[in-house]
């Protein structure tokens, strides 16, 4: 069995690490580089960059951070935040990302996620779905542009078209769960493992230990992402994995 990976988030906001709860109500956390040194001594498996202003005129400090981290730490890399093309995923690859996370552009630009696979490799294409359930449909619907708009697309099916289409690997956030400490959402990742073949990563809700062997025990995924928790030291990388080790989850 491949080991299970635990791996900090960091949303960056124009080179400022900041967490947020469903979204919204950001608060700043800290220096990337500082934060992703500490990360690095906990024994994180990866850390995974969102810059959540997605804006052009930040992209340069974007490049900037992933060059400084790239330097400071040596697990693997994925950053979003903001990618619409093929240039943007050469520049962050070039810039030491090891993995390249899409989200709205995807939805906007299929093909991206082929042509991203195309010329760097599957393995370098994460595609990054942000899910939210309606209650009058019973279905999971992807959300784009930092969660700020429903799309028409159910997330399952969103899931298996974008891995036809050459994604590597999905992060898939449960907009509902997202910062609130209540565990993860069980039922999507459940649904999504048997949907796909590639490794997905479950993002949105850890609040204690017990989520993290639930998730793995439960839906089957290939890693379990958290920021709150481990950003303001709740838990520490060390806990969650020696825990998951007394749960017979294999990890690092």
């Amino acid at each position: 069995m491949l080991a299970k990976r635990i791996i900090p988030c960091l949303d960056v906001d124009d080179g400022r690490v900041k967490k947020g709860i469903n979204f919204v109500h950001l608060t700043d956390v800290g220096d990337p580089v500082e934060i992703a040194a500490q990360y690095q001594k906990q024994d994180a498996d990866e850390l995974v960059f969102l810059d959540i202003t997605e804006t052009n005129q930040k992209r340069k400090t974007m490049i900037d951070m992933v060059e400084q981290v790239s330097q400071q730490v040596f697990m693997p890399l994925t950053i979003g935040g903001g990618v619409s093309s093929v240039d943007d995923i050469k520049q962050l690859l070039k810039a030491g990302a090891d993995k390249v996370a899409i989200n709205s552009a995807a939805v906007s630009d299929p093909d991206l996620i082929t042509a991203g696979a195309e010329k760097f490799g599957n393995q370098c294409i994460v595609v990054a779905i942000d899910v939210k359930y309606d209650p009058e449909t019973d279905k999971y619907f992807v959300y784009t542009h930092g969660g700020h708009q429903k799309t028409d697309l159910e997330a399952i099916s969103w899931a298996k078209t974008v891995v036809e289409k050459g994604a590597g690997e999905l992060l898939v956030t449960s907009m509902d769960a997202d910062g609130t400490k209540k565990g993860f959402n069980i039922d999507l990742y459940q649904k999504l493992d048997q949907a796909v073949d590639v490794p997905i990563i479950a993002s949105g809700g850890a609040g204690d230990l017990a989520d993290f062997s639930e998730v793995f025990l439960k839906a089957k995924v290939d890693g379990a992402l958290a920021a709150s928790v481990f950003h303001y030291g709740e838990l520490t990388i060390k806990d969650v994995k020696k825990h998951l080790k007394q749960k017979v989850v294999t990890v690092r």
